[in-house]
């Protein structure tokens, strides 16, 4: 396995790491204390190509892959945004352009690919339900045949960026479960206009990633042309495993990126806070062992992310590699976070520190886009071969 990099990917990170720099951690203070969208930050990213780094280059991408993406997600969210600005690749390059790139008719590629690269298109998932959480196989959402289209009816809860978005990749069921031959049997994917007849949505207040909005989104009689179809009908399952398996990646890539940062931060405030004596803080066992532990365990979950995306660039299973390096991510950048604000004493409660915004931001990918107990549920039946008890 061949772990340096090429001379590709060292002028991608040192153009991501410019643009982290540029849109660092100021920038992303204000958005935060604003709920701003980071609509500059994100046209300088698409700018410089690095949205486009895993679609195809027919469609003004770079035509590389998710090995190559992970990479600048980790780069990007080190300079400053922390976890959320892998978000906003969720919501594009992921949502959009993976969905699009690999299920898609010609026709819808040709129209929104190069403008989910350009940054001139912004998308959103409308997958999450109330009732269903984690389950989705118990999705109510249900697309009605009208016509040659559909009429969509149900509810959709946790959908981020609704508002900046104009369109939205929307899983629903297209025959009920008595009519499936099997659970993942009757789920469909349809790419639809955010402005719509019958499409309402309303803010959820939350606690952090502030720069994203999250939303309840309604259908009720939505109507849904039949070129809106993403993938096959009815038989969307595994193509929205592949979706969620590379928001895994990305996820995963901005988790690496926010510890990275938080430590570096608690080194520097470290190095000159000083307490007892002329012995800088940082010089304390107590304060450099929980930091280090941290700092070993996201390396660890990047380089397995790294795998994962290896794999999914060659068309290999990918899903538990994936799911793996997320779990071991979430708990170490919270627990990286988590000490860098102990390093900083008080001040790691003051916004004028960013550690808190960090905190706060980082804590929600505990349990999403996938919770912890899932994916340990997931490894235990599909990698061990215990028993199901779910």
């Amino acid at each position: 396995m061949e772990f340096a990099l090429a001379e590709h990917q060292r002028l991608m990170l040192d153009t991501a790491r410019q643009i982290g720099r540029e849109y660092g951690l100021e920038y992303w203070r204000d958005l935060d204390r604003d709920r701003r969208f980071p609509a500059e930050a994100w046209k300088a990213i698409c700018r410089a190509g690095l949205c486009g780094v895993a679609l195809p280059e027919h469609h003004g991408g770079a035509g590389l892959g998710m090995l190559d993406l992970a990479l600048v997600i980790e780069a990007l969210t080190e300079g400053g945004a922390g976890a959320t600005l892998a978000q906003v690749f969720m919501i594009n390059p992921i949502f959009g352009g993976v969905a699009l790139s690999r299920f898609a008719p010609d026709a819808m590629r040709e129209r929104y690919l190069p403008r989910i690269v350009s940054g001139e298109m912004n998308c959103c998932m409308a997958l999450t339900e109330p009732d269903a959480g984690s389950n989705t196989l118990e999705m109510r959402s249900f697309a009605s045949r009208d016509g040659d289209g559909w009429r969509l009816d149900g509810r959709k809860i946790w959908i981020t960026a609704v508002p900046d978005a104009e369109k939205m990749l929307v899983v629903a069921r297209t025959k009920t479960v008595s009519e499936s031959t099997r659970r993942t049997d009757g789920i469909s994917m349809f790419f639809i206009d955010v402005d719509r007849a019958g499409l309402t949505y309303t803010p959820i207040e939350k606690v952090g990633t502030n720069t994203l909005s999250s939303s309840t989104v309604f259908f009720d009689g939505v109507r849904i042309e039949p070129h809106e179809l993403v993938g096959t009908l009815h038989g969307g399952w595994n193509e929205l495993l592949h979706v969620l398996n590379t928001e895994r990646i990305v996820t995963t890539a901005g988790l690496v990126g926010a510890a990275r940062l938080a430590v570096r931060l608690a080194a520097e405030y470290g190095a000159t806070r000083k307490v007892f004596g002329d012995k800088p803080i940082a010089a304390y066992q107590g304060l450099q062992f929980p930091l280090a532990r941290a700092s070993a365990e996201i390396e660890a979950a990047s380089t397995l992310n790294l795998k994962a995306a290896w794999k999914c660039d060659q068309g290999l299973a990918y899903g538990s590699e994936s799911n793996m390096a997320k779990v071991v991510a979430a708990r170490a950048a919270n627990e990286a976070i988590e000490r860098a604000m102990q390093t900083h004493g008080g001040m790691g409660y003051a916004k004028e520190f960013h550690i808190e915004r960090l905190w706060r931001d980082a804590r929600l990918f505990l349990f999403a886009p996938v919770s912890e107990e899932m994916i340990l549920n997931f490894i235990a039946v599909h990698d061990l071969g215990m028993p199901r008890g779910y």
